[in-house]
């Protein structure tokens, strides 16, 4: 095993050597020999001076490096902006209901201030009998609490704050007692007219023309 290493180190020696005396021999001294590394480090590192030298040996310049293609970043389109909920139409049924059967938009958009109390009263008795037709006919509304208002509830465990609303001292835990200030309205039962399709739901009432 050693043998071959010091064979292999004398071989590469000897390579070197005979290397070396051909430069040298080509160049015809050492110094002229050390100029031409020195000329081919420069050129290595210099692609001008690199050229130079080419065209002074009648050599052809190779062409420069293409320089690498920097894609541009694509550019990110901004996130399109949320579109709010289109609102439903359902509660202006109950309205147009109660405009087509007791003319109560009429009542309320109508300027009263000029009109007496008896004028005022006899048109709210119609309006109040009409519309109070128009909702037992078209839907069962039922108080949320038994009672009447002044008399003493209990506001059980559990309760649906949506449906009744507790105030004034309200500390610990329920159940609560208290003073019932309104019984508070639930629709249990609700049977509107459907509208055509097409039509736009949130016409009340639509305009009329009479033609000649």
């Amino acid at each position: 095993m050693e043998q071959m290493l010091i064979g292999a180190v004398l071989g590469a020696a000897f390579s070197g050597f005979v290397l070396s005396v051909a430069m040298v021999a080509r160049a015809g001294s050492i110094g002229r020999a050390t100029w031409g590394l020195t000329v081919a480090g420069r050129a290595n590192q210099d692609a001008a001076f690199d050229a130079a030298v080419r065209g002074l040996l009648g050599q052809p310049v190779p062409p420069p490096p293409e320089p690498a293609k920097v894609e541009a970043p694509k550019p990110v389109a901004p996130p399109k902006p949320v579109a709010p909920p289109k609102p439903t139409g359902e509660p202006v049924r109950v309205l147009a209901l109660l405009q087509a059967e007791a003319r109560l938009v009429d009542f309320l958009m109508e300027d009263i201030a000029g009109a007496s109390d008896a004028q005022v009263g006899q048109a709210v008795r119609d309006i109040h009998k009409k519309a109070a037709a128009a909702l037992k006919s078209h839907m069962t509304v039922e108080p949320v609490l038994g009672g009447t208002e002044g008399d003493t509830v209990t506001v059980p465990v559990g309760f649906d704050p949506s449906a009744v609303r507790v105030t004034g001292n309200v500390t610990g835990q329920p159940p609560f007692k208290g003073e019932l200030q309104h019984p508070g309205w639930r629709v249990r039962d609700l049977k509107l007219p459907t509208i055509a399709d097409g039509q736009d739901p949130f016409v009340v009432q639509p305009a009329e023309v009479q033609l000649p």
